[in-house]
């Protein structure tokens, strides 16, 4: 059980760091540490006014920005309990998410306001502005101005690292967030974390991922994930590092120019992008006909590896030292491609249950396939009678693991028995601890005589193919069947016209058919009209398709 506090070390983190900018909203100017501070200050000040006590409940909706920062961290370090909420929620979710939460305070950017109705948020006391904290409704008789500008009030203005002395109010088993997942299965569940498990999930980066301080960090993963916020957030503010927000999720051309700009070690990835930039700019470069040639030549290929390395690292800013990427399995093609020029990427595995790791490892450490290795506080075990070949459900048990799902005593049982967290999630485990994960448990096909098939791993094999964009691979009248996007990007560039889209995802099953056992073969293929809808992670919702 670890000993260390999640308020005070964030406190004396940023006393170190007070004159170190801090917070961007990128490509704007940027706050310090010092300025960082006196918000939250501020912040504490308009909490005690609101009369919010220790566990009082904070929902927070928007997208990335300082101000949403500000708010995550001056709830959790007043001993409040934050409830950030994924921007791409809808309305409705938003709203009863709120309501859920029994939340009694409110930061909501103006887009969101507006969508919303303000009058069905039952608990709701005082609803703030994202944009510039300013109060949009008061839902309390006592109409008052609340908290007096941070200009005005000295003591503030004036702050001091030696000054600021933030109570540790909190035991590490108190809430500090709930969490409202957005899975492939269709079901929002509070997950709350308690303090041990951020701490936690602190305390193994700062052991590996090793951010250099004052580094540049991009931060462009929704905040509201557990994935971002520990890694983007949390962590970096621990090094000293000036975390750039961008608001959403870029394409890979306007990520690659923003990270060519600001230049950081370390950057966190869904396997998406990455597979995206490997499939439209290196993939027809490698798949050309004089490439091909060249790569047979024992002492070209080594060349031209090292060259394309040189490229995708100065592409990457040029300071990397590692490309972490998580929230949803990897291609494998792509992983293997990495491997062979060396390109620092890791994969990582974990769950917004833990807060969210699980198990990672440096990536000249990284095997090929994995998931990384269980990391520290975290114990993992297979239900198998052989887990390292037949694969069983990952089960965890440590300090990671969440307290439960907020008013939600049925879930709970579910998934936490015996002290051990059910992930749901199916796979084998080596001597030495790295998690090899097959798929979800939930999505697992039986094949005709029983046999298990796993259709993340038959997707794996048709997105590698020629003109698919992505796909999803489901059980439908007891046969296998994919439903397939097309890449008509690049059926234009090689002038194919789409009345040629059957025919060449027919020839793709064929293909496909040739590498998988008989019982997982695809019987038919379905073309759909648009890009499959996606979790924050860029997880595929699956549950709409079935």
């Amino acid at each position: 059980m670890i000993s260390e506090k999640l308020i005070p070390y964030f406190t004396n983190s940023i006393k170190e760091y007070w004159n170190l900018p801090a917070l961007t909203d990128y490509p704007g100017s940027a706050l310090s540490y010092a300025d960082v501070a006196k918000r939250i200050m501020w912040l504490h000040r308009l909490y005690k006014t609101c009369k919010l006590e220790k566990g009082g409940r904070i929902a927070l909706a928007g997208k990335n920005c300082s101000k949403w920062a500000e708010v995550w961290l001056s709830t959790v370090m007043y001993g409040g309990v934050i409830i950030p909420i994924l921007a791409n929620f809808s309305a409705e979710d938003t709203q009863h998410i709120i309501n859920h939460s029994d939340a009694e305070m409110l930061f909501i950017s103006k887009d969101k306001f507006d969508a919303i109705d303000e009058d069905q948020l039952r608990k709701i006391k005082y609803i703030f502005s994202l944009e510039d904290f300013s109060l949009l409704k008061n839902n309390v008789d006592d109409k008052r101005e609340l908290v007096r500008p941070l200009s005005e009030i000295s003591e503030i203005r004036n702050l001091q690292p030696k000054s600021l002395d933030i109570p540790d109010v909190c035991d590490n088993e108190d809430p500090a967030a709930i969490i409202y997942t957005s899975g492939t299965t269709g079901f929002s569940k509070g997950v709350i974390l308690p303090h041990r498990s951020l701490m936690a999930n602190i305390l193994v980066a700062s052991e590996n991922l090793l951010f250099k301080v004052g580094a540049k960090v991009v931060s462009f993963l929704p905040l509201a994930h557990a994935y971002a916020c520990s890694f983007d957030l949390l962590y970096p503010v621990t090094r000293g590092n000036h975390i750039n927000f961008i608001d959403k999720i870029p394409t890979p051309k306007i990520l690659l120019a923003a990270i060519q700009d600001l230049k950081p070690n370390v950057v966190l990835a869904v396997p998406l992008i990455i597979e995206k930039i490997y499939k439209k700019q290196l993939q027809p470069l490698l798949d050309s006909p004089k490439m091909q040639t060249m790569l047979k030549i024992p002492i070209l290929n080594g060349l031209i590896l090292k060259k394309i390395r040189r490229k995708l690292i100065t592409a990457f800013g040029g300071n990397l030292t590692e490309l972490v990427v998580g929230g949803a399995p990897m291609n494998a093609e792509v992983e293997l491609f990495m491997k062979k020029i060396k390109f620092p990427v890791t994969i990582g595995y974990g769950m917004t249950e833990c807060g969210p790791l699980i198990s990672y490892t440096r990536w000249f450490e990284h095997r090929f396939t994995s998931s990384g290795a269980s990391v520290k506080y975290i114990t993992v075990k297979i239900s198998s009678p052989d887990p390292y070949k037949i694969p069983g459900e990952i089960l965890i048990h440590g300090d990671q693991v969440f307290n439960g799902y907020y008013k939600n005593e049925d879930a709970t049982r579910e998934v936490l028995i015996d002290g051990w967290l059910h992930t749901g999630d199916i796979g084998t485990i080596d001597k030495d601890n790295f998690i090899y994960i097959k798929g979800r448990s939930k999505n697992v096909i039986l094949g005709p005589s029983g046999e298990n098939i796993y259709p993340e791993l038959v997707e794996q094999k048709l997105n590698n193919l020629p003109y698919i964009l992505e796909s999803l691979v489901l059980e439908r009248d007891r046969q296998v069947v994919a439903l397939i996007y097309p890449d008509l990007e690049s059926m234009d560039n090689d002038k194919k016209k789409e009345s040629e889209v059957p025919a060449l995802m027919e020839e793709n099953r064929k293909l496909v058919n040739q590498q998988l056992a008989d019982f997982s073969r695809i019987a038919k293929v379905q073309i759909v009209n648009e890009p499959f809808q996606k979790t924050p992670t860029q997880k595929i919702k699956r549950y709409l398709y079935n």
